[in-house]
């Protein structure tokens, strides 16, 4: 026999641990810094108000769970957490009631922040939902699951696995879920209950029921609002059985902390729908009850003891009529991209005695190529590759990657540096053949198969950077666009096809200009306004692959001879920049 308890999906990715590999040796760094320190912030609403008693949760960029205990916020929406390790955290605020704001499709990654920093997080009030849940003789269904499944944001663009909320109906039927956030939702009762083990639950089997009464292909859409409540979302329980899906997990057998499979519902029709199954340590039999027809997908991840995933390929399942059983999901290693950080420095006079970067600052992420054969490939599988931080030597590793495209994406805060070149060991040698030269990883996406143990990645950080502050220059009257880019392409022509010399930022929204980390040398400056899907221009802007957009953010810049030089470790403040229509 087996145990089967259901977890909400967003809570079955574990992230990986800490790991370091043994490589070429160099000096240990040595800085200045604190051992311990405090980050501060506000906890503020959409109107700029302070959210009183707000938790704040934080947790290091590389590793989870934090180790460290949330804290409240006061009166004035005040927060401080102290006796923290150097390092990049994510913070997290929680009020019951609201929600925090989604992330824009492309967005730059999550605000990382470091000690000393003073952090202002945003909560807005949710939405709400409420209704009756009642059968067909009008009676209440009582203590049955009620979720909220976005199925667009906001903006109307249609989201996969979105945010949800649950609650149980009273002895009326009714339930009231609070703390949306705002965009489109399908409302649903009864069914598996993604958020607690099976408790023999009468409707758990049962395939969901959609508002007003309704199968998931012809669910009822509601929208939902910041701060407003939406009232009569009444639910006739249709009571019909669901299908059930089972199998057995295989693979390899290691020390873990359990296996997790997950089910989800896949296609452009329909609601996007999950559900997952947690097994205890040496039991590999899974199942699913309350499944309707339709088509799905199942796979299965395994987290060691070692801080390694092993998942399984996704199986594609078309339900039609009757149970599916049987199913085998066979699991398999993950694969690794080991390499070191580098410090080169530089004998300008200015840069003397500036602070060197600290590993324990530092992080090192892969990030993979969304391309149409990428996607097919299930969202979670992505989010295991954490970033990592370098050991003191600087050497790293980075686990979970699941086969495909990447490109290494290197962070620190030390304001004097900046990223010279990663690059790449080549295969080794056979007979008499020569080793080529070390491959340019900017320019070129790093292939993963699966299970590869990739090593030799080299990441020079270079001392010298520059920094630039400034303001998009309006005529009388005129206001700052919702979006504006900041480019910088390199002057020389030598430097053309370097992918390292072009930087982009959005401007605040009162037209504030901030680049930093930026190599020394001349470039051609240019602001213009940024469409809807370039929340975050840097990133587009090094991908290996837009060697189109480099070269046309290039002459435009050059057409519009802006120029500026920006010497070593030299800070350049009060720069002015005219829009470009």
């Amino acid at each position: 026999m087996f145990t089967l308890r259901t977890i909400p999906i967003m809570l079955t990715l574990v992230l990986s641990s800490l790991c370091a590999v043994a490589q070429a040796q160099q000096p240990a760094v040595k800085t200045d810094r604190p051992s311990t320190g405090a980050i501060t912030g506000r906890v503020v609403d959409e109107n700029g108000q302070p959210v009183i008693n707000a938790t704040v949760y934080i947790r290091p960029a590389t590793i989870t769970p934090s180790g460290y205990q949330p804290v409240p916020t006061d009166r004035d929406g005040a927060f401080q957490i102290n006796d923290l390790d150097p390092g990049d955290y994510y913070l997290h605020p929680t009020m019951p009631g609201y929600t925090s704001p989604l992330r824009e499709p492309g967005a730059a990654a999550q605000t990382i922040y470091r000690l000393g920093d003073s952090a202002t997080l945003t909560l807005i009030k949710g939405g709400v939902v409420t209704g009756t849940v009642a059968n067909a003789n009008g009676d209440p269904i009582v203590v049955t699951i009620v979720r909220a499944q976005m199925v667009r944001d906001a903006n109307g663009r249609r989201v996969t696995n979105g945010p949800n909320r649950e609650r149980t109906t009273d002895d009326r039927g009714v339930y009231r879920i609070y703390g949306l956030t705002p965009g489109t939702y399908v409302v649903m009762a009864g069914g598996p209950n993604p958020s607690a083990p099976s408790t023999g639950n009468a409707y758990e089997t049962d395939v969901p029921t959609y508002a007003a009464s309704a199968t998931r292909d012809t669910a009822q859409e509601i929208t939902v609002r910041a701060g407003e409540e939406v009232a009569g979302i009444d639910i006739r329980y249709r009571g019909e059985q669901g299908r059930m899906i089972s199998g057995e997990v295989k693979g390899p057998e290691t020390s873990t902390s359990g296996i997790n499979i997950l089910l989800t519902a896949v296609g452009d029709t329909g609601v996007p729908w999950g559900t997952s199954s947690y097994q205890q340590p040496g039991d590999r039999g899974f199942v699913f009850y309350g499944i309707a027809d339709g088509d799905y997908q199942v796979y299965a991840q395994i987290y060691t003891q070692t801080g390694e995933y092993l998942i399984s390929e996704a199986k594609q399942i078309r339900l039609r009529g009757a149970d599916i059983t049987g199913i085998e999901l066979t699991t398999r290693p993950l694969a690794s991209i080991a390499g070191r950080v580098v410090l080169e420095e530089t004998k300008a006079p200015e840069c003397k005695e500036k602070p060197r970067p600290s590993f324990n600052e530092t992080t090192v992420g892969a990030w993979h190529n969304d391309t149409e054969a990428a996607k097919e490939t299930p969202q979670a599988f992505w989010s295991l590759g954490v970033p990592v931080r370098p050991d003191p030597q600087g050497n790293f590793v980075v686990k979970n990657l699941v086969a495909g495209e990447y490109y290494v994406v290197p962070r620190f805060s030390a304001r004097y540096w900046y990223v010279h070149s990663i690059s790449l060991a080549p295969p080794a040698s056979t007979g008499a053949k020569p080793a080529g030269r070390p491959i340019d990883a900017t320019r070129v996406w790093t292939r993963i198969k699966p299970g590869d143990k990739l090593a030799g990645l080299t990441i020079t950080l270079a001392q010298g950077a520059g920094l630039l502050r400034g303001r998009i220059v309006l005529g009388e009257g005129e206001t700052v666009p919702a979006k504006v880019s900041v480019y910088l392409a390199p002057v020389e022509r030598e430097k053309s096809d370097d992918v390292l010399r072009y930087y982009a930022v959005l401007v605040s929204p009162e037209g504030d200009i901030v680049l930093n980390h930026i190599a020394p040398g001349r470039y051609w400056v240019l602001a213009r306004t940024a469409g809807d899907d370039e929340a975050a221009p840097m990133t587009k802007l090094r991908l290996p692959h837009e060697t189109e957009t480099r070269a046309r953010i290039r002459r435009e810049a050059e057409a519009a001879k802006t120029e500026i030089e920006i010497k070593a470790c030299q800070s350049v403040s009060g720069f002015q920049l005219p829009l470009k229509p």
